[in-house]
């Protein structure tokens, strides 16, 4: 199968299962959005779900996050992954808004990622969820569902992968693919024990034909 036949039937797929799409993280304007991104880091969304309520209330806006010291900010976010780190970027986060945009978040990747704790992948997923741009944030999730299913080849990097990812996916679907990709990766396509026998997309997957169907009866290798 080429790769845009590939491409076709995943993409396929994915809108038949998962035919609305979005973050799984919680928000109500784009700067709560850009705190949960930062949060979310090495940390799954339902923790930082749990997170963010109480530090809203308590900072609710740039300029109340930027008023106040990194010790100010741990209580509040030390059930999450790596709280000191976490705690000086956003309010450096906050501040560098203050200072060079205004208060307000930016659009553009390049100037997202000019925000401490802002990655090029946390800017992608910013400038998509945010800003409906065609911007695809490369997670593991992603990484390793796109590698499984023989999407991306070899790719050593996110970056690489993103590149390779981007050349096939139609620009209007790029927002939902990145949704597609790690929800995939969440619930179905497990890092260590993959579904392989409850997948809809192993008869099309590299990962189960090299690794999985050969183990499996032939009856429980009807899609």
């Amino acid at each position: 199968m080429i790769k845009q036949e590939l491409f076709e039937n995943v993409i396929a797929y994915f809108q038949k299962t998962y035919p609305e799409v979005n973050t799984e993280l919680k928000y109500d304007n784009v700067y709560e959005l850009l705190v949960a991104v930062i949060l979310s880091a090495q940390c799954t969304d339902k923790r930082v779900n749990k997170i963010t309520p109480g530090f809203f209330e308590r900072f609710p806006t740039v300029r109340d996050l930027a008023g106040v010291d990194t010790e100010q900010v741990y209580p509040y976010i030390k059930s999450c992954s790596f709280p000191n780190n976490k705690s000086r970027y956003l309010v450096g986060m906050a501040q560098k808004l203050v200072e060079d945009f205004q208060e307000e978040v930016p659009g553009d990747v390049e100037s997202l990622q000019k925000l401490p704790g802002v990655g090029r992948k946390s800017a992608n997923v910013v400038a998509s969820v945010a800003f409906n741009q065609p911007k695809l944030a490369v997670d593991t999730h992603v990484f390793r569902v796109s590698e499984r299913i023989g999407l991306t080849t070899d790719a050593k990097t996110p970056l690489e992968a993103e590149k390779q990812l981007m050349q096939y996916i139609p620009e209007h679907l790029v927002h939902n693919a990145h949704h597609w990709l790690i929800l995939h990766g969440r619930y179905v396509c497990y890092a260590r024990k993959p579904r392989c026998s409850d997948c809809g997309l192993k008869t099309l997957c590299n990962y189960y034909e090299r690794n999985i169907k050969k183990t499996e009866s032939p009856k429980s290798n009807t899609v």
